[in-house]
């Protein structure tokens, strides 16, 4: 969650998306291992609630949720993102829309055996790359293909509002698959859960490193050991860590949830002040989500007074997709982008206290980080064990066990 608040806050500070140096490149990178951890562990979640729902109990959960979540990205998210009232022109299908169009395909998902949706999953991320040119090969491609595979624009008829694909669907849905074919892991006993993770995580890694080093398959973007123009030393490395997001490619979710993964063991014995402090924002992710964005926003306008003396046009344009080039004078430094990182994120801590401890463990915003898991209905039975770990939403990378609990 902290980490996702430097990629949006970079959005406001006009500096591109990656770079020549270590540092714009890192500021960029570190932040790619968000949206993996939040698609796979929202899968994961949906399994652990589903522990003690019937099947369609827990479809029709992840129906609400879904779509809860595409209107969410479509109307606050949209209007944070931008502060302006140009609708017609302009809507993200950002990462919030993905996940919601991802719930509703396990809604349907989870009704079919564990194995087969795990299956279903690994076929999707291990082959996109493959099939996906060549389903959406040859020339201009409509709406569903847009939003399935290719990105780009698109209005559903002449007189529509026009919407914006970042997250094209079908690796992630993929991924949410794995995702919550992982949650049998995660209802292991401590040991033998805890081997699984470093295994699945050191083996993803592993064949990451592998795949990419020789460019064998699983990104459209090869790497260069001598890229042409290279302005810095790792200039090479920045190339072998460069995989491709948009459509998330099979190396670029290998290469973040691989170590994600295999560090599960470690952070989830991670105590401490910063330990706890991050759970807050783990526990509450949806309500810190939906705060973080326009209180970015904000910070980015008193910041361009404060240097400018006036608040530039460009932070009311179509973020973060269609701002175009930003003003040289609202252009920021590294080192301002992560100080209004720390203050907006200290700043937004606060209140998230309040909203877990009058929720317990969930918080009143939807998504995977509200749920409690229902008691047993009548003529429905729990198809897979009971589990006392607590996923803490759709935003942490950390499975923390709560003994005792019931919450997820």
């Amino acid at each position: 969650m902290v980490l996702m608040a430097v990629d949006h806050v970079r959005v406001f500070a006009g500096l591109a998306a990656g770079g020549p140096t270590a540092g714009l490149f890192f500021t960029r990178w570190i932040t790619h291992f968000c949206a993996p951890g939040f698609v796979f562990l929202a899968g994961t979640s949906a399994y652990l609630y589903g522990a003690r729902a019937c099947v369609p109990a827990l479809a029709r959960f992840l129906l609400g949720r879904g779509g809860f979540l595409i209107v969410l990205e479509l109307t606050v998210l949209r209007a944070a993102w931008t502060f302006n009232g140009d609708a017609w022109n302009y809507n993200l299908a950002g990462v919030i829309w993905m996940i919601g169009w991802c719930l509703l395909a396990l809604a349907a998902l989870v009704r079919l055996p564990l194995g087969v949706v795990a299956s279903l999953g690994a076929a999707i991320v291990l082959a996109h790359n493959a099939i996906g040119p060549l389903a959406f090969a040859g020339g201009e491609t409509g709406a569903l293909a847009r939003v399935l595979y290719t990105g780009g624009d698109f209005r559903l008829g002449g007189d529509s509002p026009r919407i914006v694909v970042l997250y094209s669907l079908v690796p992630w849905v993929g991924l949410i698959a794995l995702g919550y074919a992982f949650g049998r892991v995660m209802t292991m006993p401590g040991p033998a859960r805890d081997r699984w993770c470093v295994r699945i995580g050191v083996v993803a890694t592993l064949a990451f490193l592998v795949l990419r080093g020789f460019n064998v398959y699983g990104d459209p973007r090869p790497w260069n050991p001598a890229p042409p123009g290279a302005v810095s030393p790792l200039a090479p490395l920045f190339s072998f860590l460069n995989t491709a997001k948009y459509p998330a490619s099979m190396l670029f979710l290998l290469m973040t949830l691989g170590p994600s993964i295999a560090a599960l063991p470690l952070l989830e014995r991670w105590r401490g002040g910063i330990g706890r402090v991050l759970e807050v924002f783990g526990r509450v992710p949806l309500f810190y989500y939906v705060l973080h964005i326009p209180a970015i926003h904000v910070a980015a306008i008193v910041v361009s007074l404060l240097r400018t003396g006036a608040v530039s046009p460009w932070l009311f344009a179509n973020h973060p997709m269609e701002p175009g080039p930003p003003p040289p004078d609202t252009v920021w430094s590294l080192p301002l982008l992560y100080l209004v990182t720390a203050v907006v994120v200290t700043l937004l801590y606060f209140p998230l206290p309040l909203v877990c401890g009058r929720q317990g463990a969930t918080a009143p915003l939807g998504g995977l980080d509200v749920v409690r898991r229902p008691n047993g209905r009548a003529g429905c039975r729990d198809s897979r064990p009971s589990s006392n770990w607590s996923v803490a939403g759709v935003g942490c990378l950390v499975a923390r066990r709560k003994r005792g609990s019931t919450d997820v």
